[in-house]
């Protein structure tokens, strides 16, 4: 078993040594597989592409990454790393301001076993803010549904969401197409749909995947209600067919 844990990178050069950090002090101890972390620098000027050099010449698990001179979009950015995964790779996201928990892909490891022929996994995951402390009340915990249309219809109602506490393989991402490199918004909700869609509900893992820091530069600022409606009906239209079939109702109505 094989996993590629891919992060994209903009301009993070302050936050991004610990999630290369917590990637290096992954154990997969007792189960057998191996990993890699492939980096995509999205035309960084703070130094990004110097440290990224001298971290992967460092020991320890590969390191692989990848420069473009100007910003690109996650969805694009994305793609170009899964393109240098092995066609039989597990993915695992992880954005490069967040931190990955020890024994995660252990966890996933001992999921995907459990449950052969199964695509794709969803995980549970904590906030913690920009100096990494804890913040309660914050949990993400994901949900248990007994179909994918169940699991659609609550993501369209605004009611659930999954961002980067996942892990899928690589086959099943080709099946459906990868991401969706011209949105400039919610491109991992946008696959996962997707996913849903293509009838595989995903497995629900007890294990806390990474911490998901919380800063004055995150992405996701000022992405209230409103933003995250909006960014959902542009998902809705692209699948409106399929969805109205389900019963699917749009955002909003």
């Amino acid at each position: 078993m094989h996993f590629s844990i891919i992060t994209p990178t903009h301009q993070r050069r302050a936050l991004l040594p610990e999630a290369v950090a917590s990637v290096r002090a992954i154990v997969s101890a007792p189960l057998d597989f191996s990993f890699e972390h492939l980096i995509y620098d999205n035309g960084s000027r703070d130094g990004t592409a110097a440290y990224l050099r001298e971290a992967a010449a460092q020991p320890g698990p590969p390191l692989r990454h990848w420069h473009h001179p100007g910003r690109q979009l996650a969805g694009l950015a994305r793609n170009q790393l899964i393109q240098e995964a092995a066609p039989e790779a597990w993915l695992v996201p992880l954005d490069d301001d967040d931190i990955m928990l020890q024994r995660t892909l252990h966890h996933y490891a001992a999921q995907i076993l459990a449950h052969p022929g199964r695509p794709w996994f969803v995980a549970d995951f904590l906030r913690v803010d920009e100096q990494g402390r804890y913040l309660p009340n914050e949990d993400y915990y994901a949900w248990q549904f007994d179909t994918p249309t169940d699991m659609l219809r609550a993501i369209f109602r605004a009611e659930h969401f999954i961002q980067g506490n996942v892990c899928y393989s690589r086959a099943f991402l080709d099946e459906v197409g990868g991401y969706d490199a011209e949105l400039p918004m919610a491109e991992d909700l946008d696959l996962y749909v997707r996913f849903l869609l293509a009838g595989q509900l995903p497995v629900l893992c007890p294990h806390i995947s990474h911490l998901h820091r919380f800063h004055a530069s995150n992405v996701s600022i000022g992405v209230d209600a409103d933003k995250h409606n909006a960014d959902l009906r542009v998902i809705y239209q692209k699948y409106s067919k399929q969805l109205q079939k389900l019963g699917i109702e749009a955002p909003g109505k």
